[in-house]
């Protein structure tokens, strides 16, 4: 049942997510994802859409809004928070810690996991055109999978970063 509901969907959905996405501003694969998990949930917990071409339409509309929300909250930094410059030597030896603490964090990560945070983290700045390819994954779904492994990273650190050293 489900495989020929996607089977049916797949058309539509491409097409909806590449006329939604530019105004958008984001990847059509990237609405592709988040409207089909928003379909997996919706049959996990009240089964197949009555009418699912409609339903369809209203969740690509609804996903695309949601983008365009999120986009207009998003505001880029003034300065690079990286910057190390004017930085005492202190903070650049504590700097260096927490970097070599997350890296550490990263390569303990589960499945693809480690090798995508890397490739995030890489210095060059790679597009996630370029990530795609290197990794073999398809581009749509580098965002949802780099959400699952922020969150895996955070539940890792959580408890690095409360247990800390002495204090006082």
């Amino acid at each position: 049942m489900t495989h020929d509901l996607v089977a049916t969907l797949r058309p539509l959905l491409t097409a909806e997510a590449s006329a939604e996405a530019h105004a958008t501003g984001t990847e059509p694969g990237d609405l592709e994802q988040a409207v089909w998990l928003r379909l997996l949930e919706r049959l996990d917990t009240d089964g197949p859409p009555t009418d699912p071409q409609g339903w369809l339409r209203r969740a690509v509309r609804s996903e695309s809004r949601r983008t365009r929300r999120t986009t207009r909250l998003e505001r880029p930094y003034e300065t690079e928070p990286a910057d190390d410059v004017d930085r005492a030597p202190e903070h650049q030896a504590l700097a260096a810690a927490r970097g070599r603490a997350l890296r550490d964090a990263v390569r303990r990560l589960p499945g693809r996991c480690p090798s995508l945070m890397e490739a995030l983290l890489s210095p060059m700045d790679l597009t996630y055109r370029e990530i795609a390819g290197e990794l073999g994954i398809s581009q749509g779904s580098l965002g949802p999978e780099r959400s699952r492994c922020l969150s895996c990273l955070r539940r890792l650190l959580t408890p690095e970063v409360a247990a800390g050293g002495a204090r006082g």
